[in-house]
């Protein structure tokens, strides 16, 4: 009888763990729509995704293990902190389909706000999520030009784009392209050739050329 009671036991929490995913599906299928672009502020960014429903969402994600193992169980864990900085690093990354709560980590999500901001109307939910989920997989990572900002706004979109990277770049613009950098370029370059003495055409050209560019730039 032993073995029958185990395997009674075994099919109760089977059916319990299943019941309780239902229950998190029918949940969150409630708050969201198949196709809702989902966002999740965090500290110094925010994080894109697509809910597919039942209590799903597809998010592009920088991620090493998929490169170093090809154990499926290891891959399907929560993405820890070292797994994403050495997937950045190492521009490699993966869509994949992770529960509400594990997308979210505890934060705050957000609904379709980029609805309001993008000049494109935003594609049918069905369509949406045919995307995301047609897109799973390994993908080649970019911080700047290839996130889950660009990954979400081109499933919902048809644009690959991302404001937070312009948002970015234009704040290194602004601190590295302006008159008070040009000024400081400039004396420092009349500095480099008093202290060299030795004056060359490149150097002179380069001490002047300099300074000017970033100054036209600004």
């Amino acid at each position: 009888m032993f073995p029958l009671q185990l395997l009674a036991l075994l099919f109760i929490a089977d059916s319990g763990e299943k019941k309780k995913g239902e229950e998190t599906g029918s949940k969150y299928d409630l708050v969201f729509k198949r196709g809702d672009l989902l966002e999740v502020p965090r500290t110094l960014f925010t994080h894109f995704g697509i809910y597919l429903g039942g209590g799903r969402v597809a998010h592009f994600i920088p991620d090493i293990m998929p490169v170093v193992s090809g154990d499926q169980g290891r891959i399907k864990q929560m993405v820890t902190n070292s797994r994403l900085l050495l997937g950045v690093l190492t521009k490699c990354g993966s869509v994949r389909v992770d529960s509400v709560d594990d997308f979210a980590y505890g934060s705050e999500i957000l609904i379709n706000t980029m609805d309001k901001v993008c000049s494109r109307p935003a594609l049918q939910g069905e369509e949406v999520a045919r995307r995301a989920e047609k897109l799973r997989g390994d993908v080649a990572y970019s911080l700047l030009w290839y996130n889950c900002e660009h990954f979400v706004m081109y499933c919902r979109y048809g644009t690959a784009m991302s404001f937070q990277t312009f948002q970015f770049c234009k704040t290194v613009r602004n601190l590295l392209l302006s008159r008070g950098v040009a000024k400081a370029t400039a004396v420092l370059g009349v500095c480099l050739l008093l202290y060299l003495r030795d004056v060359t055409a490149c150097t002179a050209l380069l001490a002047v050329l300099l300074p000017f560019i970033i100054w036209m730039a600004s």
